[in-house]
């Protein structure tokens, strides 16, 4: 990093990631000042839990932060602009924009994360929700306290989750889902179905290859979603889950490189963008992962915000001692008391293989190496199956140990 008077790490985005950053920038060494930003106007805290143990209602409404504000002035040192969006990035002067406030830089870490994408023409009518924050969290939970129809569009990960919650206090719920079978994208066609099983077991009504046409009101709160096939669902309660965008909007003039099809940031191996010291991590990242032959990823996974957090951080203020950030993703999803756990990559296949039912497990195959695994009820297994990936094991290996763990 430069020296002198802008000898500073400025960070951008206060969840995992950015929070990763700045423990492993002074774990490296890092003596000088840091600004940590964030849009959020709480102190970085888990998300996986909000659609999880968050919604149910035998738990406690907590969600405590990682760090304690005292804990990140005092002990590592770092200066909060929480509740206040970075708006603009002057590379040339080393100046980060956060509404009036120009915040200098000699290195940058972009964590910014990702936005939740809102179904169009549903502005400013109440009870409809994204679940991305802790505050979006709080209004499902009080929607579902209120014992309210539930309706959720979209049957990934998140809308399922918030499914699973409603079903568990005996809601009526309905998950609409575009596609023919759900999460082909995320696990492909085979597993999709066994997870819409898991749905039909629960009682909840799963209508894959429905679109929402429109959504209706009453006195400004939703009453009704129409879908392309005529269907009207009475509900109190809406939860979109159709996915999210790298939150990158405030980049567009900044000189950084993004990628042509979501906006995320183009970054090298190192997690470095197409400007010098500025960095990036988390959801916003296209990279370059060495584990699969340098394919381009981006990733919305909590490991891996972990794991580019701590990189990004460590190329831009311990350069020297920085490494080529490769990793296997992996995620996990609860629904209806089962823990579905995924690793690898599901996309293009030549062969996947049903390795057992009951608990579920089924293998990927590319070429000649495994190079995912979906389980149910397996969670001793599965890191198993992460380390074998990541050391390029054969197909045949891994169907020798599923074997032996079946």
């Amino acid at each position: 990093m430069p020296a002198g008077a802008d000898d500073a790490l400025v960070v951008v985005g206060a969840s995992l990631a950015g929070l990763r950053a700045v423990e492993a920038a002074r774990r490296k060494g890092f003596t000088g000042p840091i600004t940590l930003v964030g849009a959020e106007g709480h102190l970085p805290y888990d998300r996986p839990p909000l659609s999880k143990a968050y919604l149910d209602e035998k738990e406690q409404a907590t969600s405590e932060p990682f760090r304690t504000e005292e804990h990140l002035r005092t002990e590592l040192g770092v200066e909060l602009l929480l509740g206040r969006p970075a708006t603009r990035l002057r590379h040339a002067d080393r100046v980060l924009e956060v509404g009036d406030t120009e915040v200098r830089f000699g290195a940058l870490i972009i964590a910014t994360g990702g936005t939740a994408i809102s179904l169009p023409g549903t502005e400013g009518l109440e009870g409809i929700h994204c679940l991305r924050t802790l505050d979006d969290a709080v209004a499902v939970r009080e929607a579902l306290d209120t014992r309210a129809r539930v309706v959720v569009v979209g049957a990934g990960f998140i809308g399922s989750e918030v499914a699973s919650a409603a079903r568990k206090r005996g809601l009526p719920v309905t998950v609409v889902e575009a596609l023919d079978v759900p999460l082909v994208r995320s696990v492909g066609p085979e597993a999709g179905r066994v997870c819409a099983e898991l749905h039909a077991a629960n009682g909840t009504d799963l209508r894959c290859g429905s679109g929402v046409q429109r959504v209706e009101g009453t006195a400004g709160r939703v009453s009704s979603v129409h879908l392309g096939d005529g269907t009207v669902l009475e509900a109190d309660l809406v939860v979109v889950g159709i996915g999210v965008r790298p939150a990158t909007e405030w980049l567009q003039d900044s000189g950084i490189e993004l990628h042509g099809r979501d906006g995320g940031i183009v970054c090298d191996d190192l997690l470095r963008t197409s400007l010098d010291d500025v960095f990036a991590a988390g959801d916003v990242v296209h990279w370059p992962n060495p584990v699969f032959d340098g394919r381009l990823m981006r990733l919305e996974h909590w490991t891996n915000a972990a794991e580019h957090g701590a990189a990004a951080a460590t190329a831009a203020v311990a350069p020297d001692t920085a490494k080529a950030v490769g990793t296997v993703p992996y995620f996990w999803s609860d629904w209806y008391d089962h823990r579905i756990q995924f690793v690898g990559i599901p996309s293009e296949p030549d062969e996947v293989r049903v390795v057992a039912q009951e608990p579920y497990l089924a293998l990927y195959r590319q070429g000649d190496r495994v190079v995912g695994a979906l389980t149910i009820d397996r969670p001793t297994q599965i890191m198993k199956y992460r380390r074998m990936i990541s050391q390029r094991k054969l197909w045949s290996e891994a169907l020798e140990f599923a074997g032996a763990a079946s």
